[in-house]
């Protein structure tokens, strides 16, 4: 049974069926890592305006069988006003082949820490059983 979900709404519980068999292309795999961060430790500033990062995502692509690059990185931050607020940072250089210049090291020690959790986790998953 498949129930309603916020972003895939459904009138009520609907029967779901799959038919084939997935097959991944490696035209542009995606994978997306998320960290918490300690709270305190890494201020960024956009603007003059000082953020508190909590958490990070960073997203990683391999196109047609190329190498894996990191693409953007988005900031879960608090401002001076102690709202929430998020700061989207683009990793890739304008022609899309390679990293940016002129990032502070500390977005790449981001970047760094989340191959490595990536890496690291090393999670494995089994279908469940019918």
């Amino acid at each position: 049974m498949l129930t309603s979900q916020p972003d895939f709404p459904l009138e009520g519980n609907v029967e779901l069926s799959s038919a084939g068999e997935p097959v991944v292309t490696h035209e542009d795999t995606q994978v997306k890592v998320g960290l918490d961060l300690k709270a305190g430790t890494l201020v960024l500033t956009s603007d003059g305006t000082d953020l508190v990062a909590y958490h990070a995502l960073v997203e990683f692509a391999a196109l047609r069988d190329q190498p894996w690059m990191a693409q953007h990185v988005t900031f879960s931050s608090h401002g001076p006003d102690g709202g929430s607020t998020a700061l989207v940072v683009d990793l890739l250089n304008e022609a899309c082949d390679g990293p940016r210049d002129g990032l502070p090291p500390t977005i790449w020690r981001v970047v760094a820490l989340a191959a490595t959790s990536a890496g690291d986790v090393g999670i494995t998953y089994a279908p469940p059983t019918p």
